[in-house]
């Protein structure tokens, strides 16, 4: 099987998925630690790599890790934040964005979510 299989898989399945397809850029290095790929898409294009809560990426990453088996490799997934981001600096270390749970003092509702009683 061809050493950059884990790549080439890569490639072929997020081109499916993305609207600007000739934007998608995989980088792969192997090191001690196994196979890293690096994913790169047009900034239009990240929602739906990531999807809802990471869904999509997660999906990615277990057929990645299905691939690795076959070759006998660690293949790990980083996906590169684009230029141009709109995203908030806050949340460009894995948080997905928006109010989360813990942000609210307990019992406390969302605005949109609280009435009078």
């Amino acid at each position: 099987m061809n050493k950059e299989a884990d790549k080439d898989f890569l490639e072929f399945l997020v081109k499916a998925l993305v609207d600007h397809p000739d934007d998608v850029k995989v980088d792969r290095k192997v090191d001690e630690m196994g196979v890293l790929l690096s994913l790169k898409v047009h900034a239009m294009d990240m929602g739906q790599v990531v999807g809802r809560q990471g869904a999509t990426a997660k999906a990615i990453r277990s057929l990645l890790r299905i691939v690795g088996i076959k070759n006998n490799a660690r293949v790990n997934l980083k996906i590169e934040e684009p230029e141009g981001s709109t995203r908030s600096p806050r949340f460009r270390d894995g948080e997905a964005g928006g109010e989360r749970r813990h942000d609210r003092p307990m019992g406390e509702r969302p605005a949109e979510h609280s009435s009078s009683l």
